[in-house]
């Protein structure tokens, strides 16, 4: 009998998808929420939050030498002063003192005191630092292969460069139009100034939500559509200023903290408020997954495969889709596509396109696209099914009882007898 909980599961993932309204578009909307609570309360997202705290903390100040270099290049070195400023505004009294520490680290590591071996690691640091939030996202993403070295080296350094560079022209620009003879014209106007005020009060914001999503585009090794990314961009942005305002608030008022810790309360408070923010990057990053994979929010990380019947139904429905779509000329099926339309997960549905790619059943295109590995009328239906039943790993060499034998090869006689020469050009037909 299921408990009150897997009741309040099936209710708030399954059966609310073909809800009506007024409660069924407000069940589908709590369902994201719910979903990305369930994932935090496992730990694993705060566990890669505490991971990239500590790579930030470790890595901050060769990542803000390098971008330093870059805005430098193009006269934009006041750029770096406001990010870290609005970075470490929840902070409070601290955040000046942090900003202006940073950045004396920042100069102090100049080309001709490092040397090339410096220089180096530097570089090296710079890598590795994103590519560990590569990792993160990857494991948001349930993705599993990385980049390759060649585009990690030329990815990394093009968003190291081109990154610091918009956002220095973007902050110029913005910082021209505030100082330019309209924008004094307007601040004069009794009602529009205080419509000015707010819009600079709002920008920090707005930079953030479109980091995140630029961030949510770009460094996961998925395609990932806009729309999800803007979601979640926007989600994320607007828990950040909440959060921020909040840790804030709450700094104003641990008076006593401050003096049991000393000088050690601005270590700490910098190291809650990095992990915070990365927590709060990764759930929004989580939100974003879930928008463009709906079909996984009834289904944990920890799912299990599928097994015995349903990795026949699947796997058949596979070879089905892409050998009709192969025949009568539709678009190809890619795996988040195949994923959607059977509506499971696709880590789940990925052993089942691995076993069948190792059949040479289907062929993976240079576009992550499937194709079937020969025509439809080359494909028997058995052929299929030997394929998803092949042993996933090293066979057992086991003993089976005489009876079980017996009615185990009656079944598979008359599967044979049954299928005959069907091929999947018949069940296209069909």
């Amino acid at each position: 009998m299921p408990t009150a909980l897997e009741r309040l599961e099936d209710g708030l993932f399954r059966r609310s998808r073909d809800m009506g309204p007024p409660w069924g578009p407000v069940l589908r909307i709590l369902r994201y929420p719910a979903a990305i609570t369930r994932d935090w309360l496992t730990g694993e997202i705060s566990v890669q939050a505490m991971s990239l705290a500590y790579t930030t903390l470790l890595s901050l100040v060769p990542l803000l030498v390098f971008s330093f270099a870059v805005l430098k290049g193009i006269g934009a070195s006041s750029v770096l002063h406001f990010i870290l400023r609005e970075f470490f505004r929840p902070l409070g009294g601290a955040a000046n003192q942090l900003t202006e520490s940073v950045l004396e680290f920042v100069s102090n590591m100049r080309g001709d005191v490092l040397g090339s071996i410096g220089f180096i690691f530097l570089a090296y640091t710079v890598i590795s630092t994103i590519q560990k939030v590569e990792t993160s996202f990857n494991f948001v993403w349930r993705v599993d292969r990385h980049r390759s070295f060649v585009r990690r080296l030329t990815e990394y350094l093009s968003l190291m460069v081109i990154g610091p560079t918009l956002l220095g022209v973007t902050l110029g620009l913005l910082s021209s139009a505030v100082e330019s003879p309209v924008a004094r014209w307007l601040d004069t106007i009794a009602h529009l100034s205080w419509l000015l005020s707010l819009l600079g009060r709002l920008l920090p914001y707005a930079i953030v939500i479109v980091v995140f999503t630029f961030l949510y585009w770009f460094i996961p090794n998925i395609r990932v559509e806009f729309r999800p990314a803007l979601i979640g961009g926007l989600t994320a942005g607007i828990v950040w200023a909440v959060v921020g305002q909040l840790f804030a608030a709450v700094l104003v008022y641990s008076s006593r903290m401050m003096v049991v810790y000393s000088s050690f309360a601005i270590v700490l408070s910098t190291l809650i408020w990095v992990y915070l923010s990365w927590l709060i990057l990764l759930i929004g990053a989580e939100l974003a997954f879930y928008v463009q994979f709906p079909q996984h929010l009834p289904h944990s990380r920890e799912s299990g495969a599928l097994v015995g019947g349903a990795r026949e139904r699947i796997g058949m429905s596979i070879m089905y889709l892409l050998a009709r779509a192969h025949r009568k000329g539709e678009g190809r099926w890619s795996a988040a596509r195949l994923a959607t339309e059977l509506d499971i997960p696709r880590t789940a549905l990925a052993p089942i396109l691995a076993s069948l790619s190792r059949s040479g059943l289907i062929v993976a295109t240079d576009r992550e696209e499937f194709v079937p590995g020969r025509d439809a009328d080359g494909i028997k239906i058995l052929t299929v099914l030997e394929a998803l039943r092949a042993p996933q790993g090293v066979p057992f060499d086991e003993r089976a009882l005489e009876p079980v034998a017996s009615v185990l090869a009656k079944v598979e006689t008359a599967t044979r007898r049954e299928l005959g020469e069907l091929t999947l050009k018949d069940l296209i037909e069909d």
